[in-house]
């Protein structure tokens, strides 16, 4: 079954006002973003498809970047607000990543632990979405296994605090032109391809940190929504309004 209408819901963008981002004038890396094939939960071959260029604006593909955050080496640092995901490598570098936040999202702050991992994981929606939206979550109650048709992507790590889950997720989309927004509802979500390599590089117990609204203001600096849905630093945005 085909999942239109919830992966619809489920990658939409919000809006607001200010000049369009450009993508990057160097083509993004192809073997990090370029087409895969991958095992499914039943064993079955599953082709990861290649992110469009469009989507790899400078905000979202993967890049080494200058970090300033307290956290120490290994730690996955998540910043709901500036829309990135930190993994720190120690000496004033982090890998960043580009995601996009829904709800879910902003429900969590403070320190926690990656407790499970999932390779195409299943999705279960929760009791609150399907009082709220039971035409599209109704059906959905009694849970979704992992494939293409899964909000989930390719890969999920959980977040655990205290030994008990804090159903804050970590994971993978199928639709990659979500990714840099805000969207409908779930929690993290990168490319397939960087969700599946962080997979691989991080084990399970891995120290996690959500970012409050007022931790990220002072790192980043304050962001506005463009348009298009994505954000861009306030800086920039007055910058080209000035030329």
């Amino acid at each position: 079954m085909r999942l239109a209408p919830l992966m619809l819901a489920m990658g939409l963008g919000l809006a607001a006002c200010a000049p369009t981002p450009q993508t990057p004038t160097t083509p993004p890396d192809q073997g990090v973003y370029g087409a895969r094939v991958d095992t499914g939960p039943n064993g079955e071959p599953i082709e990861i498809h290649s992110v469009r260029p469009a989507y790899l604006t400078e905000r979202n593909r993967r890049q080494r970047v200058a970090y300033h955050g307290p956290e120490a080496a290994g730690t996955i640092v998540v910043d709901p607000y500036a829309r990135f995901l930190y993994h720190v490598l120690g000496n004033g570098e982090a890998m960043r990543y580009g995601v996009a936040v829904g709800q879910a999202g902003k429900n969590f702050q403070g320190r926690a632990t990656i407790g499970r991992k999932h390779a195409w994981p299943s999705w279960t929606p929760t009791a609150n979405m399907v009082r709220t939206q039971p035409e599209l979550y109704g059906p959905l109650k009694g849970g979704l296994k992992g494939g293409v048709d899964n909000p989930l992507g390719s890969r999920a790590l959980y977040l655990y605090n205290g030994g008990r889950d804090t159903m804050y997720r970590i994971h993978g989309t199928m639709d990659p032109s979500s990714v840099g927004k805000a969207t409908s509802a779930g929690c993290i979500r990168l490319f397939n391809q960087d969700i599946m390599d962080l997979f691989n590089e991080i084990p399970s117990g891995t120290a996690v940190k959500v970012r409050t609204q007022a931790e990220s203001l002072a790192l980043e600096g304050p962001q506005v929504q463009l348009p298009n849905g994505y954000l861009a630093s306030a800086d920039e945005v007055q910058t080209a309004a000035a030329q």
